[in-house]
């Protein structure tokens, strides 16, 4: 290795500050550190949040539809607080400093939860066993909620920094590492749904049968764990240096474009304004190649008699090429983030109608008197996704590349695609075996049984084909979204695809209220009653199959359109 190659030459920097060295720092020898973080962050936040409708609805004393509402609610929030995270990330701390600050928030947020349903006087009051009777006054409900909320902010400093933070340790300008980092993204959801395995089954049981304040304690320890499996590979990160407010250069090119609305953008782009240094002038990213989209704001690099380049440029007159072509890649990005939405929908039913769909079945395994808590069924999501990963980096990927020539088999927008058409079933599942429980409910006159006689184990299809979705779309948004994004806007794209989960738990409680005034407008108990049996939440399943079926079409319109970002050189 020359000495040239020493060095990474992605701009990295080791912990001490120093240019990363290659022999030393990253590639797989930092990730099983992030990706033990990941597995056990992870545990604790399903084996925390995969029963919670039915803490809620049990020993809250909430009605179906508001409990399903209030976890859609939260939800939603966990995967909007990352935007807050993301621009800390990449204008001040750095990814390394903001998962350390936001985990701390993260574990008192977990013990806080833990003392919520655990210490009399704080924990919901119950009469008789288990969870019959219970009931919060307001003083226990805002403690819960205020535990809620807390780990809701600290894993918005983790979320949108993690997986980021994983790739960053892999650089672009080595074949091999490249083709890794690729590889990276695949192996760091599976170890998402190692840490979810444990929690949908093994949690999701303590829960039920031991009681919530080890329910939740257990995960609490597990953050703790996460915290200790990060901070222990310090030495051999690699580290991005934070590029200064990615909103503040965004608004620039905007006021400058305004500004320079009159001017006329030549024909030749090597008269646009660029350094002449191979270095970007933004710290810690590459420079971007011109592309002829949004030819608008190319108004803000156009040199005129008023800009002193001699001097340092005023920024809110005259911007370089790449911190123009930064806003172009994120505008270019948001139609396909527009698409994410609905199948976010769609996957978020698996805490909500799912569960409580769950709920009215025969939960006993086998002729045992064993019963599974509905929800843990959502371990067969999770096993779908543990058998896909494997299959599909190490059969369909090799087999893809062959007939397709494309490094990576296939590309992120294919991968996405494949994914959101797969998720159209899991509703079509949903809704069909909705109907059949129905029927048997009609024709046996089941409608005051809490468990029909019919086993729950026929939800696992509905889950299993979600877990293969999430393989191709949510793994393929992670990676699109950080190989788009400009190197300075890493963690703030990774939040922007974790806030099409955010609204896509939203458009949910959206919907459900919506269809809720609409279908008991009459008089009737609507489709989502506390009863099931008296509802229709096979019309709900259904609105959610049509609705993919359109955003589908949608997406593939705008993947047609998409043009990939474009690097130029390196940073060093």
């Amino acid at each position: 290795m020359e000495e040239d190659d020493v060095y990474t030459k992605d701009g990295t920097v080791d912990y001490l500050g120093n240019p990363a060295n290659r022999r030393k720092t990253g590639t797989w020898r930092a990730c099983p550190f992030i990706l033990g973080n990941e597995c056990c962050e992870r545990l604790a936040y399903y084996g925390m949040s995969t029963n919670l409708v039915l803490y809620f609805k049990n020993r809250l004393h909430q009605h179906s539809a508001t409990a399903s509402k209030n976890v859609s609610n939260w939800s939603g929030t966990c995967y909007i607080t990352p935007l807050i995270g993301a621009f800390v990330a990449d204008s001040y701390l750095g990814r390394y400093w903001t998962i350390f600050c936001f985990s701390i928030v993260y574990v008192i947020g977990m013990t806080l939860l833990t003392l919520s349903a655990s210490v009399p006087g704080i924990k919901p009051t119950c009469h008789g066993h288990g969870d019959e009777n219970c009931h919060a006054n307001t003083g226990q409900s805002v403690v819960c909620f205020l535990a809620l909320y807390l780990i809701a902010l600290g894993t918005g400093g983790i979320k949108p920094c993690v997986s980021s933070y994983g790739a960053d340790q892999f650089d672009d300008s080595v074949p091999v590492e490249k083709e890794h980092k690729s590889s990276f993204f695949n192996w760091f959801y599976f170890s998402i749904n190692i840490g979810a395995l444990i929690a949908s089954s093994l949690l999701v049981w303590i829960q039920n049968n031991v009681g919530w304040g080890w329910g939740f304690g257990i995960p609490a320890v597990a953050m703790a764990i996460a915290v200790v499996s990060f901070f222990s590979g310090t030495r051999l990160y690699r580290n991005q240096k934070p590029g200064g407010s990615p909103l503040t250069r965004i608004s620039q090119v905007i006021v400058a474009s305004i500004r320079k609305y009159h001017v006329e953008v030549p024909a030749d782009k090597s008269l646009l304004h660029e350094i002449a240094d191979t270095e970007s002038s933004i710290k810690g990213s590459r420079k971007l190649d011109h592309t002829n989209e949004l030819r608008f704001f190319d108004k803000a690099a156009v040199p005129v008699e008023s800009d002193d380049l001699k001097y340092s440029a005023n920024p809110w007159r005259l911007c370089t090429v790449t911190q123009v072509e930064e806003l172009k890649s994120i505008l270019r990005l948001l139609p396909v983030w527009a698409t994410g939405i609905i199948f976010a929908t769609v996957y978020g039913q698996m805490s909500t109608l799912f569960v409580l769909q769950g709920q009215t079945m025969d939960k006993h395994v086998g002729k045992s008197t064993f019963e599974i808590p509905s929800a843990a069924l959502s371990i067969f999501d999770t096993l779908s996704v543990i058998f896909w990963v494997p299959v599909y980096d190490r059969i369909i990927v090799p087999i893809a590349r062959k007939l397709t020539g494309h490094k990576n088999g296939l590309t992120q927008l294919q991968r996405m695609g494949i994914g959101l058409f797969i998720s159209i079933f899991s509703m079509v599942a949903a809704a069909v075996l909705e109907l059949i429980r129905l029927r048997i409910v009609r024709r046996n006159n089941y409608y005051k049984l809490d468990e029909i006689p019919m086993s729950i184990f026929w939800q696992v299809p509905q889950y299993f084909i979600i877990g293969c979705a999430e393989v191709f779309t949510f793994i393929g948004q992670l990676e699109f979204f950080y190989e788009q994004a400009p190197d300075a806007m890493r963690s703030l794209c990774s939040a922007l695809q974790l806030l099409t989960v955010a609204l896509g738990q939203y458009l949910s409680s959206l919907l459900v209220t919506i269809v809720t005034k609409i279908s008991t407008r009459n008089g009737s108990l609507g489709w989502i009653p506390d009863n099931l049996n008296y509802g229709h939440i096979d019309y709900f399943f259904w609105l959610l199959a049509v609705l993919s079926v359109l955003n589908l079409v949608a997406f593939l319109l705008v993947a047609k359109l998409y043009t990939y970002k474009r690097t130029v050189g390196t940073i060093r």
